[in-house]
């Protein structure tokens, strides 16, 4: 059974969280954090990772308030999305991901208080919350 690859992206202010995911187990792992900052550099990154994951496409959080409208984080990510679409040619869903950075803290505390991360890996928070946002969107999304 071929399966079907996707890529989850949690935008910030300073770092894209990057996971991959599988449609049919449903699962995601968290790949690697790159910067925000803008120019190529971001977009090469992204460029190797999906030669190296051949995804279907991309799933990238979407910033809501906590009553489910918009928020300024919602604008730059929604941006993000449709250059995304346009450069790679692939379909981009975007997922409410309230609650993904919350989820992600807590399973990086779960791992550091089992000695499978370090301190240092922190900055991983943002790799998982795309694991997190990306699982949730297979969940929900009847893949």
């Amino acid at each position: 059974m071929l399966s079907v690859v996707w890529l989850g992206l949690d935008v910030g202010s300073r770092d894209l969280g990057v996971a991959v995911g599988n449609e049919i187990t449903g699962r995601a792992q968290p790949l690697k954090v790159l910067a925000m900052e803008p120019g190529e550099q971001r977009w090469e990154a992204l460029a190797q990772l999906v030669r190296e994951w051949a995804p279907s496409g991309f799933v990238v959080g979407l910033p809501l308030s906590h009553d489910g409208g918009e928020q300024p984080m919602s604008i730059r990510a929604r941006a993000f999305a449709e250059e995304l679409g346009t450069r790679f040619c692939k379909p981009v869903a975007l997922q409410d991901e309230r609650g993904s950075t919350q989820v992600a803290r807590r399973q990086f505390a779960a791992s550091r208080a089992n000695g499978s991360a370090r301190r240092k890996q922190v900055g991983s928070i943002d790799a998982l919350a795309a694991a997190v946002i990306l699982e949730d969107y297979l969940a929900t999304a009847g893949h």
